[in-house]
C-alpha cells in the first residue's frame, strides 16, 4: 500500500457539524458508479480537484481490499475518515442465519432495510464450492413475479427489487466470510477451491427475475467485473432469465456477461404453464434473441436450464424437439432433476429417463451435464430458495434432496 501514501498529502476535509445519523439512515457508497460516488463526495464538501483521486482511493479500499469500516482505510486522513463516517456507510448486510452443508455449500439468510416494503426484507445467497472454482448464487429481488409452477421461490410474491448495493453486498459478504479478500483467513474447515479465488464465478440465479430489475443488476455486475476492483471476468458471470426478451438484447449490449435461459419446455403450450412469461415472449421470440446475443461461439455458449419433471417434459420426443429448437445456437443444456418442496404437485423424472434424455442430447452434439446433488441438507438448490415463514423446519429440510447451481461460466 506504500504506493498510495501520497494520497495523505491532499488538503484535509473538515467534517461539518451535523447530527449523528444512525447507520441505517445513511446512504451507502457500495453500488455507486464512479460518477455517482464523485457527486456524493462533492455534495459533502470534497473539492472538485480531489474527486477523481478520492474516488479511486475509495474504490480500491471497497473492492480490492474489501473493507467494511472507514477506520480500516489506513492511508486516508483522519478528517476525511470522519467526514465519510458522518455521512455514509459501507456496512455489510445483517446475517440472520448461516447454514453449512456437509458438502461445503453455504447458505446465508440476509436482512436488508424496508426501503418502501413496510418492513425489513430477507433474501438468500448460496455459495457452491467445486473443483477448481467457487460459485456464488446471488438474488436480485425479494420474492418473484413470475410464478413458475415448479419453483418454490415463485410462490413468494414480489416484495421489492434489490438495490445495486444489496446485490453487490451479497458478493462482498461472501468474500468476507470465506476469507477471499487480501490478508483475510479462510474459516477453519471450510470447503473451498484449492487454488485461486474462493469466489471465482457468480450466477444471477437466486431469488427473483434479474431482468425485471435491470438497472440495479447492470450496475452491480459492471462493478463486479470492473478490472480495477473486484475484477471478475465477464466469462465467469452468468445471468439467468426466464425470457424477458427486450432485456436479453440489452444484457448483451450493455452488460456482456454469460447468459442462461430457464427453458424447461419445448412447446409453447407447455411452457405457458410452466413458465407463464412465455405467453408474452413465446419460444420463437426468445430463441431469436438468443441467436442475436453478442460474441456467441463454442467458447461463449448460452446455457439452457431444463428441469426434469416426470411425465411432463422428459420424453425422448421432448429431447428431439429441444435439439431442433436450439439448432444454430452455441449451447450447453443443464438437466436439473426436480427439487421437491412442500406443496408441489410435480415429481422428479426417473434417473434412468434423465440419463436417456441426456444421452440423446449428447449424441446430437450438445454438452448436457446432469447436475450433481449439492446443498441437499440445507434446502439450497435451484428453485428452493425462499425467505418466508413457510420455509420448512430444519428437521424436515434435512430429508430433502436438492441440486445446486454449479458449472456455470467459463474457465479462463
Amino acid at each position: 500500500m506504500a504506493s498510495m501514501d501520497f494520497l495523505n498529502t491532499a488538503a484535509p476535509v473538515k467534517a461539518p457539524v451535523v447530527r449523528n445519523i444512525p447507520a441505517a439512515e445513511k446512504p451507502t457508497l457500495i453500488g455507486l458508479s464512479r460518477e455517482e460516488m464523485g457527486r456524493a463526495l462533492v455534495e459533502k464538501g470534497v473539492a472538485e480537484r480531489q474527486v477523481k483521486m478520492r474516488v479511486s482511493q475509495l474504490w480500491h479500499w471497497l473492492y480490492v481490499r474489501g473493507v467494511s469500516d472507514f477506520d480500516d482505510m489506513t492511508n486516508v486522513s483522519k478528517d476525511m475518515r470522519e467526514m465519510l463516517k458522518t455521512h455514509f456507510t459501507i456496512a455489510r448486510p445483517e446475517i440472520v442465519d448461516e447454514q453449512i452443508s456437509s458438502d461445503g455449500t453455504r447458505k446465508w439468510l440476509l436482512r436488508f432495510p424496508a426501503r418502501g416494503a413496510g418492513r425489513p426484507v430477507e433474501i438468500e445467497t448460496v455459495y457452491i464450492p467445486e473443483e477448481g472454482r467457487g460459485t456464488l448464487c446471488i438474488s436480485s429481488q425479494v420474492g418473484c413475479t413470475l410464478t413458475c409452477s415448479f419453483c418454490h421461490t415463485g410462490t413468494q410474491k414480489l416484495v421489492r427489487n434489490l438495490t445495486a448495493e444489496e446485490i453487490l453486498s451479497q458478493l462482498l459478504l461472501a468474500r468476507d466470510r470465506l476469507g477471499d479478500f487480501p490478508d483475510r483467513d479462510t474459516p477453519a474447515g471450510a470447503i473451498v477451491p484449492a487454488e485461486g479465488r474462493k469466489v471465482s464465478n457468480i450466477v444471477m440465479m437466486g431469488m427473483g427475475e434479474p431482468l425485471y430489475n435491470f438497472e440495479s443488476v447492470k450496475t452491480a455486475l459492471l462493478i463486479a467485473t470492473d478490472g480495477d476492483g473486484l475484477s471478475l471476468s465477464k466469462r465467469r458471470v452468468t445471468l439467468s432469465t426466464s425470457g424477458i426478451v427486450p432485456e436479453i438484447y440489452r444484457t448483451g449490449s450493455e452488460i456482456g456477461v454469460m447468459l442462461a435461459i430457464s427453458l424447461h419446455a419445448v412447446r409453447d403450450e407447455l411452457r405457458d404453464m410452466l413458465v407463464p412469461i412465455n405467453k408474452k415472449y413465446p419460444l420463437k421470440e426468445l430463441l431469436d434473441a438468443c441467436r442475436a446475443y453478442p460474441s456467441l461461439s463454442n467458447a461463449r455458449r448460452i446455457t439452457f436450464e431444463y428441469v426434469m419433471l416426470k411425465d411432463v417434459n422428459d420424453t425422448l420426443e421432448d429431447a428431439k424437439l429441444l435439439v431442433q429448437l436450439l439448432k444454430g445456437i452455441p449451447a450447453k443444456i443443464n438437466l436439473i432433476p426436480f427439487n421437491p418442496w412442500p406443496g408441489t404437485n410435480y415429481q422428479c423424472s426417473d434417473w434412468e429417463q434423465i440419463e436417456r434424455f441426456a444421452d440423446f442430447i449428447n449424441q446430437a452434439g450438445y454438452a448436457s451435464p446432469i447436475r450433481t446433488p449439492r446443498g441437499r441438507d440445507i434446502l439450497a438448490a435451484c428453485g428452493q430458495l425462499k425467505s418466508e415463514s413457510e420455509r420448512m423446519r430444519k428437521v424436515e429440510r434435512m430429508a430433502f434432496e436438492a441440486m445446486m447451481i454449479a458449472g456455470h461460466g467459463e474457465d479462463d
